[in-house]
């Protein structure tokens, strides 16, 4: 099935070939989950600090369990820090 991963800031890098806009389609398993998205773009793990799918929070407990739809929108951002 095809989900779009999304990935920002220092996580960007790890898009596949030919991704747009911080953006990019990607062929998953129909039982992926976000866990599985990281692990097969080589993403540090501690470096996926938000994690959302379809604009909704996903828990780092739940990384491994929630499992993708055909279409799903998975998007990833770094710890971010600030003053």
């Amino acid at each position: 099935m095809e989900i779009t991963v999304k990935l920002f800031a220092t996580l960007s890098g790890f898009l596949p070939p030919g991704a747009v806009n911080n953006q990019a389609p990607l062929q998953v398993p129909e039982d992926a989950t976000p866990g599985h998205v990281i692990q097969r773009l080589n993403l540090p793990r501690e470096r996926c600090h938000l994690v959302l799918v379809n604009g909704v929070y996903v828990q780092p407990s739940q990384l491994d369990r929630q499992v993708l739809k055909p279409g799903d929108a998975l998007a990833m951002w770094p710890p971010v820090a600030g003053g």
